[in-house]
């Protein structure tokens, strides 16, 4: 984004130092993501507050209630233009506004039994008998050897890898405007809804819920090792439905398809693909899934694709024509005081 060199006083309703005045500049400037880590930890802490008094109930809600201050704090600080640091506040805010969220996927092996003791597993098993009339993960077992438990477990395991290859260069890296909010949006909206379910529909998976009904073990190996000593270690455990082992692949795939046009994505759509139909049919191979957490998974990642093109679209519209800067305070620009906002010379990049 090129930026004119020029600034414009905004007149007397900028200059409005009232509180009234303050904060109506505050709300203008927020960004839909803004809102929807607000909401997710407003609900997240609601649960941990009506759940089963004592200890552990403390506990949580002294970590969420942690997150809930930072997430304000960081937004008070970054959009009333009080931290204007061209690289200090575009680090802060990408760090607070994801990791704000991502974090509380690692307090869920706590959080999940506060918030709903219930296990869903039958509910789910009996569900998809009903209206699919097989349950995948019984269907594969015939399929199970060293070979191809390995072979999906590898994929497994990738997950986290094709997420960091996409997360940490796109949301750190990217200077593309659009490409970065509608990515960052994304995956936002993905996870708040995914963790918010988790708290809905609590489930172990036939891995764990059905041992009776499979007749091959999955056996030992490299891989396989690797990817069940991680999820004992750093896995939610009762974090099924959806599945976001199916979602985030595949709105990584969906982005990376709708970008095809520029680098990398034009080369990388196909192996994300590739990848991502694995680590869908993994989740289910490895018995890790219902095939109704994997059709959820799918759903929710083409509604996210959706609604981050078009938010994304109507947000650089709405800043443009206010002055605002971008969604994601940008890398090397440095925020205007609030009383001033600049006047772009062109639409975002």
């Amino acid at each position: 984004m090129t930026v004119d060199q020029h600034e414009l006083y905004v007149g007397s309703r900028a200059a409005d130092g009232s509180f009234s005045g303050a904060t109506r500049r505050f709300v203008r400037e927020l960004a839909p993501q803004d809102f929807i880590v607000f909401s997710y930890l407003i609900v997240l802490n609601t649960a941990v507050f009506r759940s089963q008094p004592g200890a552990a109930r403390n506990f949580g809600l002294a970590s969420v209630s942690g997150l809930i201050v930072l997430h304000i704090v960081t937004m008070l600080a970054i959009r009333t233009r009080w931290l204007t640091h061209r690289y200090v506040m575009p680090l802060i805010y990408r760090i607070v506004t994801y990791g704000c969220v991502q974090v509380t996927y690692f307090m869920f092996a706590q959080l999940l039994p506060l918030v709903n003791p219930r296990s869903l597993d039958q509910e789910l098993y009996r569900f998809d008998l009903k209206y699919f009339g097989v349950e995948p993960a019984v269907y594969l077992d015939r399929f199970v050897s060293p070979a191809t438990t390995e072979w999906f477990a590898f994929f497994y395991f990738s997950y986290f890898l094709v997420l960091a290859l996409h997360v940490l260069p796109i949301l750190f890296a990217s200077r593309n405007s659009r490409a970065l909010s509608e990515f960052a949006l994304g995956m936002i909206i993905l996870f708040c809804i995914g963790h918010t379910f988790y708290m809905l529909v609590p489930g172990y998976g036939p891995y764990k819920a059905l041992p009776e009904v499979f007749e091959h073990p999955l056996s030992s190996g490299i891989w396989w090792n690797t990817t069940t000593d991680l999820v004992a270690r750093s896995g939610a455990q009762k974090d099924i439905f959806p599945s976001l082992h199916t979602a985030a692949p595949t709105f990584l795939f969906l982005f990376s398809y709708h970008r095809r046009a520029e680098l990398p994505f034009k080369y990388t759509w196909p192996v994300v693909g590739f990848f991502a139909a694995n680590i869908v049919i993994a989740t289910m191979f490895l018995r890790w899934h219902y095939v109704i957490d994997v059709i959820a998974g799918l759903f929710l990642a083409l509604l996210t694709h959706v609604l981050t093109v078009r938010l994304t679209g109507r947000e650089m519209a709405r800043r443009e024509a206010l002055g605002l800067g971008a969604p994601w305070p940008q890398w090397g620009v440095e925020a205007e005081p609030a009383y001033r906002v600049r006047r772009s010379a062109e639409p975002f990049a």
